[in-house]
């Protein structure tokens, strides 16, 4: 898995197509609570630093998952996107080209 576009000592022989792993996530109303006391501050807002941090980490997994499926052999061009829905919850989404190596 890389973000580049090529892998450097191997040749890719087959573009597979795009996988992807999408997660949503809430902070809860505890954690909201929480954040929002602690927003009222300066500095890292950790509840938030770890529920994105837990959730691409999430969205990385099943996007590997999703390339194994397809039979892939690396991901390349890997990327994170992000929003909110409704201002409760959190989408991440991670994304990349699933390849086949050339084995020679």
């Amino acid at each position: 898995m890389t973000t580049g576009l090529e892998l450097p000592g191997a040749r890719i022989s087959e573009n597979l197509g795009v996988c992807y792993g999408l997660v949503v996530r809430s902070m809860g109303l505890v954690g909201g609570v929480t954040s929002s006391f602690r927003a009222l501050r300066r500095g890292e807002v950790s509840e938030y630093t770890q529920l994105l941090e837990d959730s691409r980490r999430h969205a990385i997994d099943r996007m590997s998952e999703n390339a194994r499926l397809l039979g892939a052999d690396a991901i390349v061009g890997v990327r994170f996107d992000s929003s909110e829905i409704g201002g409760q919850f959190t989408e991440i989404v991670a994304y990349g080209t699933a390849v086949k190596l050339d084995r020679a």
